[in-house]
């Protein structure tokens, strides 16, 4: 274990690519044990042998199809709808719009980057400040992977076994915490501090009809595909295609965005990002196939008996790890990192897989906004021009709002398995 920490870390710290630094390791710690390297490209290709996998391809291309498609502009003009009447409209607005394309995109880095472009731009006009506008951008684009469909839960699915289906399920009701959480952080900073400013959204009464219309033809995706799995009409794999032709219909025949060139460049993207999650995967396996040999399974029986009479203590003690963890590390790869290290433990002081999945997740995932390395971050400073630490400050009460989540969810196991149970 020895050989394979410090490997893996030396090579981190010189700036090695995570997917290589962890098969460097595994194969070093192979060759400290005087193992065969024989085993490593067997057990690369185990890696990837899953069926769940092959579904992240299509929910890739489909959100990468939907943010070419126009849909975040009907998106926003939806939430608008909903919220622009009341004071913060625009604010409560971004929420919304966050719940609404988390639905679609999948990734939180993907929803900072196309509602970024609309409300860091057009909430300065009413009065709001870049940063607190960046700042909320940033806190929404966290619900993204946690209202499915999800990119995140179907490489957790892949490393834990742990069925999508009910991880797609289990998403929904801390994915609404979240958003109720930024909604009530808006409510008290409108009432307790100097207010907020009214919306200057308004639209003709013919035009109600098509936004509401075109708006629901957009959030039909997620329900029909969170559907068709649960009632068993499709599996995950298959609802990701589905998902991909019915994006390819709205966009190209109802909304007339999609044009060649754009399928081509969604195409394109959906490879690259397919392949770096595929080539993580495969190095992992590697790096778990030396961990059993260099004894995992007496560290992992050695930190269950410490904690088993503490369940809800190793819980929180595992989220505040993962804070840490999620500064420097994306989501992806540390879920393939530590899944099957933290995994086994959890089973065994009786924590529900899926309650841990939901706060492995949704802390991880939380990193994506917290610097040094918080991606959200970047993406929304870059496009309001914002410092980070400005940037981090104005994020604050809003990272903590979602904080609470997360030890919420910690407490109350019901709230991340309660919703897939009554699916059962």
């Amino acid at each position: 274990m020895m050989a394979l920490g410090f490997a893996f870390a030396s090579l981190m710290l010189i700036g090695v690519p995570i997917a290589f630094a962890m098969g460097l390791a595994g194969a070093i710690s192979l060759i400290a044990q005087d193992l065969r390297l024989v085993a490593v490209p067997t057990r690369m290709f185990t890696g990837i042998d899953s069926f769940v996998l092959l579904a992240a391809p299509f929910y890739i291309l489909a959100g990468e199809l939907m943010g070419r498609s126009g849909i975040t502009q009907r998106l926003v003009k939806l939430s608008m709808l909903i919220t622009g009447r009341v004071s913060g409209g625009t604010a409560y607005g971004c929420v919304v719009a966050s719940i609404f394309f988390s639905g679609i995109s999948g990734t939180a880095v993907g929803d900072a980057a196309a509602l970024g472009q609309i409300f860091i731009k057009e909430m300065p006009k009413e009065g709001y400040t870049v940063e607190y506008s960046s700042a909320l951008v940033v806190a929404g684009s966290m619900i993204g992977p946690i209202i499915p469909p999800s990119v995140i839960m179907v490489i957790f699915s892949a490393v834990s076994q742990v069925s999508i289906i009910s991880l797609f399920i289990a998403g929904v009701v801390p994915g609404l915490l979240l958003g109720l959480a930024l909604a009530v952080v808006i409510f008290l900073q409108s009432r307790l501090g100097k207010g907020l400013p009214r919306s200057s959204f308004s639209m003709e009464g013919e035009k109600i009809g098509t936004v509401i219309v075109e708006g629901a033809m957009v959030l039909t995706l997620p329900v029909f595909i969170v559907g068709g799995s649960v009632s068993g009409v499709f599996t995950p794999t298959e609802a990701g295609g589905t998902a991909v032709l019915y994006t390819l219909l709205i966009g190209w025949l109802a909304f007339r965005k999609l044009d060649r060139r754009q399928i081509w460049d969604s195409l394109v993207v959906a490879a690259r990002v397919s392949a770096s999650i595929y080539l993580i995967l495969a190095a992992s396996e590697v790096m778990s196939y030396a961990m059993t040999f260099a004894g995992i399974d007496i560290w992992v029986r050695g930190v269950s008996d410490g904690f088993q009479s503490h369940p809800v203590v190793f819980l929180l003690l595992v989220a505040v790890f993962l804070v840490v963890v999620g500064t420097f590390l994306e989501p992806g790869p540390a879920i393939v990192i530590f899944v099957p290290l933290f995994m086994p433990i959890a089973k065994s002081l009786g924590i529900d897989p899926i309650q841990f999945a939901m706060v492995f997740i949704l802390t991880l995932t939380l990193g994506l906004s917290t610097p040094p390395v918080g991606l959200c971050l970047f993406v929304a400073g870059k496009i309001g021009n914002v410092p980070m630490g400005r940037l981090f400050k104005a994020l604050l009460p809003f990272f903590f709002a979602e904080k609470a989540v997360v030890i919420l969810l910690c407490l109350v196991p019901e709230l991340s398995s309660g919703l897939e149970r009554l699916f059962k």
